[in-house]
């Protein structure tokens, strides 16, 4: 059975010094108005205040044509899923979302939306965490305790977004990002790890997945040197 991805996966939402979304505002337009997509289902689980999240995001995508409804306000959020047009999940603590998909039994019919009906798919952040196989790769505090770090599994890599390079002359002694990704693939049969810079977003249809934005990316595979790679970049091969 062939899959049906329709991605877009930002490494974060606010880029300086632009508002809410602003930076992907044409490349999220473009993406959903060419699938005729009119309504848009928000998951603000990443947050607390989802209500207010809720409205910030309301507010951006009504501005530029759609409609947004949130998961969180749903009867049924299950049943919401089942019959969105698109789904937007947002940044915020990856430990707390997985955790909330989990509880609202949204991991698989998340995941079967997407993949089997190809529906739309928007990732920002956290958002882009739980898109890939697992959330080992986040960078947030494990505020709450998921019954399992597998994700939605919707592309076969991971994903550590928000990268941040090291700096040479900095006189920190903690780990740097870089460090941190080596760690995790220190354990046998760890995925490939895709690090996105800020700005940078990576736009998966079907079997083709393209470095769009405005950094390049760098890529960790174990037992291999880390590469850098340009915007436009295709990284189909990570599918």
């Amino acid at each position: 059975m062939s899959v049906k991805r329709n991605l877009l996966l930002l490494s974060n939402s606010t880029l300086h010094p632009t508002g809410y979304l602003e930076y992907a505002a044409e490349d999220i337009c473009q993406f959903l108005r060419g699938r005729k997509v009119e309504e848009v289902l928000f998951v603000p689980y990443a947050l607390r205040d989802q209500d207010g999240y809720t409205a910030k995001a309301r507010s951006v995508f009504e501005s530029w044509g759609f409609r947004l409804h949130s998961v969180h306000e749903a009867e049924n959020p299950a049943l919401a899923a089942s019959n969105a047009q698109a789904i937007f999940i947002g940044g915020g603590n990856t430990f707390q979302l997985l955790n909330s998909l989990y509880e609202n039994k949204l991991v698989d019919v998340i995941r079967k939306r997407v993949l089997e009906n190809g529906i739309p798919y928007i990732g920002s952040s956290a958002g882009t965490n739980v898109s890939t196989i697992s959330i080992n790769t986040t960078n947030d505090m494990p505020i709450v305790f998921p019954p399992s770090f597998n994700a939605l599994g919707l592309v076969p890599f991971n994903i550590n977004p928000h990268y941040i390079d090291t700096d040479p002359h900095s006189t920190h002694k903690g780990e740097t990002r870089e460090q941190r990704i080596e760690q995790y693939h220190e354990i046998p049969g760890t995925p490939p790890v895709l690090a996105l810079r800020e700005g940078s977003i990576l736009k998966v249809e079907g079997d083709n997945a393209m470095l769009i934005g405005k950094f390049h990316a760098r890529l960790f595979v174990p037992g291999k040197e880390t590469k850098e790679f340009p915007t436009g970049h295709n990284f189909s091969f990570l599918l």
